[in-house]
């Protein structure tokens, strides 16, 4: 898929400093803060659309006020700590993991491998990561914790919540400008009534999970006409 230009936010466009963190002497008293890597999704559940992951580890040197759980923020709210978080953070990774693949390997599956290229993509490397939820995925690169309410409480996790949302609600806007018949800049491809009646109308789009039973179901019934 055509990303908007906004959101080049692919593994060519992300790519910092091939670089790790390696101790160079024996760890002493006074060791140096861990790099924490905070990991969220967004579009777990909607019919259409890719889901997003994202990967941020917090410059403590520079803060960043008003970070939240992204359901809790305004629209607005949330486009104006984005830029911030990208400015700010160590380091930050976007990954969408799109409709194939989702369909291929089920929407569980794809959002597990979402997060670990997300965080294998941060350069620095995190010492810890702390995914939002009750799973982690395979092969991190390093320790991990799965943290359930981790978005309310860890800075890193808000953080990334934010750039999943952001990210993933910009691509549904531009999706709406190839299939405006479907209402994406609204409903982001969640089951909305207005979302369900279109894709009754229309059928479906190349971007519809034809894994997901309404998406499914529709076509069916396209194929009985």
């Amino acid at each position: 898929m055509l990303l908007h230009e906004s959101l080049a936010v692919t593994t060519e466009s992300l790519d910092l400093a091939d670089t790790a963190v390696v101790a160079s002497e024996p760890l002493r008293a006074r060791a140096k803060p861990r790099l924490i890597a905070g990991v969220d999704e967004a579009g777990r559940g909607p019919l259409a659309g890719p889901v997003s992951v994202a990967a941020v580890i917090l410059n403590p040197r520079r803060r960043i006020d008003g970070l939240d759980d992204s359901k809790k923020l305004s629209e607005a709210r949330r486009e104006a700590l984005y830029p911030l978080i990208l400015e700010r953070a160590l380091a930050w990774r976007i990954e969408f993991v799109e409709v194939e693949e989702i369909d291929r390997i089920n929407i569980f599956q794809a959002t597990m491998t979402g997060m670990r290229r997300a965080v294998i993509g941060l350069a620095p490397v995190a010492d810890l990561v702390r995914v939002d939820g009750n799973h982690l995925p395979q092969g991190l690169p390093c320790r991990g914790e799965a943290l359930i309410g981790g978005d309310a409480t860890e800075p890193a996790i808000m953080a990334a919540s934010i750039l999943a949302k952001v990210a993933r609600d910009r691509m549904m806007r531009s999706l709406h400008e190839r299939y405006p018949q479907y209402g994406f800049d609204q409903h982001k491809g969640y089951s909305t009534a207005a979302h369900l009646a279109a894709l009754s109308a229309h059928g479906p789009c190349p971007h519809h999970r034809r894994s997901f039973a309404p998406v499914r179901t529709a076509y069916e019934n396209l194929s009985l006409f």
